[in-house]
């Protein structure tokens, strides 16, 4: 497996030329990289109007392993490979190093470039990206990669330490500034009727980078320079690591790579709004920065989000009266460490009351805008307190439980609760404090605690009676001033007492059900559900040649394949399939069949598209232009995997997957829309700004033929 590696964008507050200066120093030898033994330089070429300078180093390496694998390997040294291309005119310099020693075995590429900051001239960026591939090492090929890593980690943290050491220098030397490149007079003269002086070039995002550098400039003079401070935030495609450490925190640089390149692969795959950086940032952290599987519950959270419009729940959504007036929760300053703190006093709070008057889904819906207030909150404390703030703290306070908190469906509605916030709230718990706990309270916590991540139990803080008074209580994470007035403490709490809920409230199971189905169901979005043998189709009728047909959907389960059929009649009324014959049950999402098991394909109906194969995680957007006015079928087929192409043979895989009867249904959420031709300018904008009703966020491509979905989609709206 290949390791890869992508650093943030680092910032030098110094001219591109002085950065150079300090650069040059590092070689033949460097003192702050022991493991960098010697460099000799075997090729080297300058241009005549020196603004070109290639040179290129065979570099020495004293690697840190143990002194058995050196023996078994028979080297003591390993050797690199470094070219360095200095442009003075554009200001750049571009690196690239490769492994010469067990180059069979191992490959290392490393790639680094030097450019000038595009907001800043007088500012230098940095950025550099690695991949490691170990194809054999005498059996060692795992002690290797972990050699590797910790030995490139290790010289990365240096990289900006050794530059600053360097023009600390330089300024002991009262050397503070180095001119820019000047074309010589002669070359001048001889081009000022053939082209004008060339602009500074902006800075280039280079797809990959290395780690070492050289330079040739005399001329220094004693000057100083105070660059004016960059405005905030970072460039779309990048990541700045002034930015990260001030709004993320601090990351080692392998936590930093994984952040920029699961960023950009969300990037490549979306089509409408990614998500912030902090919000990538915690599921990485909920999966140890395993990008695959952050990558995977990421994507399954942004289908959610986007089909119950979550991003919009804080201002589309205002509680029902009775939660307002009988949940006994809400927000209450900060703790000590700057995290919104959040109490809830959930032994005066009527659980039973609660679900029977409002039912699960309006309870759920409320606990998702007091996450989605406490995201807000975070960003909003990052900026006060000048440093990142990332989770929350929660005081529940379970003075008044008893053993009617323990009815069953007020345990079932608190562990879905639990559940759907696990999944897509990780890591914004940043401390749980239960006070007061009594004795039916190991009952509760039996129950609950299974379905709570390690991680977050780790999180938890359990006092009983009065213990939270005394040493290591609520004053270590409080301050004094805000601890609230019913804990003993002098500040009002505005959170609601709580309360038995009146029995006029409650309502019957057939109104609970209704109000339930139309909670969730305010979405744009359908879903269906598709088998073997059984595809979901959905008609279209167009009266108008050149009208629009768009869809966006998401396969949230299986594979399927997408086509799009034209006929001149209409098929006969939608049939839902009974599903006898795959003697499978489907309480969630329709399934309807349109066209004709007497159909034949290029006679009573034609195919207009290219089927498109959609894998299981991935977002489709995409339009057809109508050649013909008629009835188009939408359709969603279940993807047969091909067997392997060298034998007849079934693959392995598809036995296993054939044996699982899960393995035959796949579900999908689309949303289909018509635009007249009269609305249509044939041009990419106006099909954009019928999206406008789409979801900010969009479930993510995992699939490897990616790339070829997305230019499948691009064609078909250009069709």
């Amino acid at each position: 497996m290949v390791q890869k590696y992508q650093s943030p964008v680092r910032v030098y507050k110094h001219p591109f030329e002085l950065i150079m200066a300090a650069y040059e120093r590092r070689f033949p030898t460097c003192p702050l990289i022991p493991m960098f033994v010697a460099s000799d330089t075997v090729n080297e070429y300058k241009s005549e109007d020196e603004a070109i300078h290639v040179i290129e180093r065979r570099c020495k390496l004293d690697i840190d392993a143990p002194r058995l694998l050196k023996k078994i390997a028979g080297v003591d040294y390993v050797y690199f490979v470094q070219k360095n291309s200095l442009n003075r005119r554009e200001r750049t310099l571009h690196i690239e190093a490769y492994n010469e020693t067990f180059s069979n075995r191992v490959i290392i590429n490393e790639h680094c470039c030097y450019t000038v900051h595009p907001d800043n001239e007088d500012w230098t960026c940095f950025e550099q990206s690695a991949s490691l591939d170990i194809k054999s090492f005498f059996g060692f090929e795992s002690t290797v990669e972990k050699i590797a890593m910790k030995q490139y980690t290790s010289n990365i943290k240096k990289g900006k330490e050794i530059i600053e050491y360097y023009l600390k220098q330089l300024e002991e030397e009262g050397i503070t500034f180095v001119p820019r490149w000047t074309p010589p007079v002669a070359c001048k003269l001889e081009s000022s009727t053939s082209h004008t002086r060339r602009p500074v070039s902006p800075a280039i995002n280079i797809p990959d980078s290395a780690t070492k550098e050289g330079l040739n400039n005399k001329e220094i003079l004693n000057t100083s320079s105070s660059p004016s401070e960059p405005t905030a935030g970072t460039p779309d495609d990048k990541l700045d690591a002034d930015y990260i450490k001030r709004y993320l925190g601090d990351l080692t640089p392998m936590q930093e790579s994984c952040l920029i390149r699961l960023r950009q692969w969300l990037q490549e795959t979306h089509k409408g709004k990614i998500p912030k950086d902090e919000h990538i940032l915690r599921f990485l952290r909920a999966r140890d920065f395993n990008i695959d599987k952050a990558r995977e519950i990421l994507c399954q959270s942004l289908t959610w989000r986007k089909q119950h419009q979550v991003d919009y729940i804080l201002d589309t959504w205002n509680p029902p009266q009775v939660l307002q007036d009988y949940y006994a929760g809400g927000w209450h300053h900060h703790d000590k460490d700057g995290r919104p703190l959040y109490v809830l006093r959930l032994g005066q709070m009527d659980t039973k009351g609660l679900v029977r008057a409002l039912g699960e889904e309006a309870l759920l819906r409320y606990v998702l805008s007091i996450n989605e207030e406490g995201l807000r909150r975070c960003e909003e404390n990052t900026k006060v307190f000048g440093r990142p703030i990332s989770s929350w703290t929660c005081l529940v306070d379970l003075e008044g439980l008893n053993m009617r908190h323990l009815w069953r469906p007020g345990v079932k509605a608190l562990l879905r609760i639990i559940e759907v916030v696990e999944a897509n709230y990780p890591e914004t718990l940043g401390r749980l404090l239960i006070l007061r706990a009594p004795r039916v309270f190991p009952v509760l916590w039996t129950l609950v605690s299974p379905f709570i991540d390690d991680n977050t139990r780790k999180k938890f803080l359990i006092y009983a009676g009065n213990d939270y008074q005394g040493p290591g209580g609520l004053l270590d994470y409080i301050d004094k001033e805000i601890i609230p007035d019913f804990l003993g403490g002098e500040c009002m709490c505005e959170v609601p007492e709580g309360g038995l809920v009146p029995k006029s409230l409650y309502r019957t199971a057939e109104e609970l059900e209704n109000e339930d189905i139309k909670l969730w169901t305010e979405t744009i979005y359908q879903s269906a559900s598709v088998f073997k043998g059984a595809p979901h189709e959905v008609l279209i009728q167009i009266v108008d040649a050149s009208s629009v047909i768009t869809w966006d959907f998401d396969v949230c389960k299986g594979d399927i394949v997408f086509n799009i059929f034209h006929s001149k009649r209409a098929p006969q009324p939608p049939k839902k399939d009974s599903l006898g014959a795959h003697s499978i049950t489907s309480p969630g999402g329709n399934n309807v069949q349109l066209i004709d098991k007497v159909w034949q394909l290029g006679r009573d109906y034609s195919m207009v598209e290219s089927p498109l194969i959609c894998k299981e995680g991935e977002s489709v957007q995409g339009s057809h232009v109508t050649r013909w006015p008629g009835f188009y079928i939408l359709q969603w087929k279940f993807h047969n995997m091909p067997a392997c192409a060298t034998t007849n043979l079934p693959r392995v895989d598809d036995v296993l997957a054939s044996l699982q009867v899960s393995s035959h249904k796949c579900k999908v959420m689309y949303y289909t829309e018509v635009i007249g031709s009269e609305d249509f300018r044939g041009s990419m904008t106006s099909l954009e700004s019928s999206h406008s009703g789409f979801s900010q966020l969009s479930a993510a491509t995992t699939s490897s033929s990616q790339s070829h979905s997305s230019s499948m989609i691009s064609r078909w709206r250009f069709c």
